[in-house]
């Protein structure tokens, strides 16, 4: 089995900033791309950002642009999200997401994702 456990949301007043981890454990030979999606009430969930092995990123979301940085460890199978300058907007349930090779199952690649985290921005 493979889990991953997201840490660091919370209540922050517009303007203020938050650092989500993601850490994931279990039967891992191999984690290739991770990243983070949002569900605002209402919405559908989308991506945030991405990020490869190799640490090459990907901000789909142009409105967090120059706001947040999106980085990882693999020695510690954790992917981070950095957020800066929050806006209300920014308000949502922040999910976890990463593509995994499972140890002993040869090289096919697993989707997994954590049980989101709540950020709410608001004074």
């Amino acid at each position: 089995q493979v889990h991953l456990v997201e840490s660091g949301g919370g209540l922050v007043q517009p303007g203020g900033s938050l650092r989500l981890s993601c850490a994931a454990s279990g039967n891992i030979f191999r984690i290739n791309d991770m990243g983070w999606y949002r569900q605002a009430p209402g919405k559908q969930r989308e991506l945030v950002a991405a990020i490869t092995r190799g640490a090459i990123t990907n901000f789909a979301d142009s409105s967090v642009k120059g706001r947040f940085t999106i980085s990882r460890d693999n020695a510690k199978s954790t992917v981070y999200l950095q957020m800066n300058s929050l806006k209300p907007e920014d308000t949502a349930v922040y999910y976890c997401n990463a593509k995994i090779i499972r140890r002993g199952e040869g090289l096919s690649s697993y989707e997994y994702w954590g049980q989101g985290i709540q950020v709410t921005v608001s004074s």
